[in-house]
């Protein structure tokens, strides 16, 4: 019995070791794994940040008319372009009834006055015609000739002044029921003219919308809305993780999403000192001056995306980053080139800037060399997995 069990055990170890001998017999006869390689190549490596917004105008100008009433005429459209000076609308004024009444109390007021000053004028010229002839003829004395004659100049400039006044007030009367009033010319506050050149943007109103004038305590209705299209701005936000890393003065590449295969240069101009919370971020708004606009008209309100160039390498020797390896002690970056069929020794590099795909390479290897695409089976770096 002892025996039938100690054969069984010693068939079973043999057995066991064929198994072990066949299996590594079998792995010796896969072939080996064989790496590819890839080479440098010279490649301008762009570090950049994007920002949303949309392409507004540098300078809008909003037209308001310096008098309250009701649109009577409209004389152009949104997407005319228009000279400094050019009419833009006509206003009818609807007299205020409180406000005429006043004028029309002031001429009264005025005219009363006038006749006073009338009548004590020609009291005082015939009382100086009278003292004149009797200082003419040595009657009366020079001072006494002299108040007389100060009272007659006194009564004559005091009709003039009442004439004036009148003529102010009746001017007034004039502009609370037209608008305007002889003597205006060519500035009547009925007519609204552009007080720039550029496109109309926008008219907000039509015939027959009353409209109110701009002043101290009211800014006045919006007739119509103008800009240069040529001078354009990029206006946007970034998130306060990237606000840190830009400053004024960087070079823009601005995307508009309705204008396809086309870029526009421009300048990073203004970046808010303070932000704004939104859906629980916090944006900072940025400004950018378009640099030229050539025959391409970007309308006003596009959505866009500007592209904030942090860093760029022009014409640099790159590989992929996932090509680069770490020392797991020192966590130097180094690389395996190609010396043979198979072959491949390890050499150390110096990198620059990356945009997360391809790497700078400052020295350490040439445009010449091979690198070995390694770890290709599992397919992440060996940092990763120490």
């Amino acid at each position: 019995m002892k025996r039938r069990t100690t054969l069984i055990i010693l068939i079973s170890i043999v057995a066991l070791f064929a198994v072990a001998l066949w299996y590594l017999w079998s792995k010796n006869q896969e072939d080996p794994v064989k790496y590819t390689t890839e080479s440098p190549l010279e490649k301008t490596i762009v570090v950049q940040t994007v920002a949303t917004g949309s392409i507004v105008p540098k300078e809008e100008v909003l037209i308001k008319p310096n008098i309250s009433g009701v649109v009577e005429e409209v004389y152009v459209e949104a997407g005319e372009y228009v000279q400094s000076g050019d009419l833009i609308a006509k206003i009818r004024v609807i007299p205020n009834v409180s406000s005429l009444t006043s004028a029309k109390n002031s001429i009264a007021t005025n005219s009363t006055a006038l006749e006073t000053a009338e009548i004590n004028f020609q009291t005082q010229k015939t009382n100086y015609d009278r003292q004149k002839a009797l200082f003419d003829k040595g009657v009366i004395s020079a001072n006494d000739f002299e108040g007389i004659q100060n009272s007659y100049l006194q009564a004559k400039q005091s009709v003039e002044q009442a004439r004036i006044n009148l003529n102010s007030a009746r001017q007034n009367y004039d502009i609370v029921k037209t608008g305007t009033t002889s003597g205006l010319g060519n500035i009547a506050q009925t007519q609204v003219r552009a007080t720039v050149s550029g496109m109309v943007l926008d008219v907000p109103v039509k015939e027959g919308n009353q409209v109110i004038e701009a002043n101290n305590f009211n800014e006045g209705t919006s007739i119509a809305s103008l800009a240069d299209v040529k001078k354009m701005i990029f206006e946007g936000k970034v998130d306060e993780s990237e606000v840190g890393k830009i400053k004024e003065g960087l070079p823009l590449e601005i995307s508009v999403g309705a204008i396809e295969n086309q870029k526009f240069d421009a300048v990073l101009d203004y970046i808010a000192p303070k932000g704004i919370e939104e859906n629980g971020a916090v944006q900072f708004e940025i400004k950018g001056s378009i640099k030229k606009i050539d025959s391409t008209f970007i309308r006003a309100g596009l959505s866009a995306n500007a592209s904030i160039i942090l860093n760029k390498a022009e014409n640099v020797l790159a590989i992929k980053e996932a090509l680069v390896q770490y020392d797991r002690d020192t966590q130097k970056p180094y690389v395996e080139v190609q010396v043979g069929d198979q072959k491949f020794e390890r050499k150390n590099v110096e990198l620059g800037i990356s945009d997360g795909i391809f790497v700078q390479v400052k020295n350490g290897i040439s445009k010449d060399d091979k690198i070995k695409v390694w770890n290709q089976l599992q397919g992440m770096p060996q940092y990763a997995r120490n």
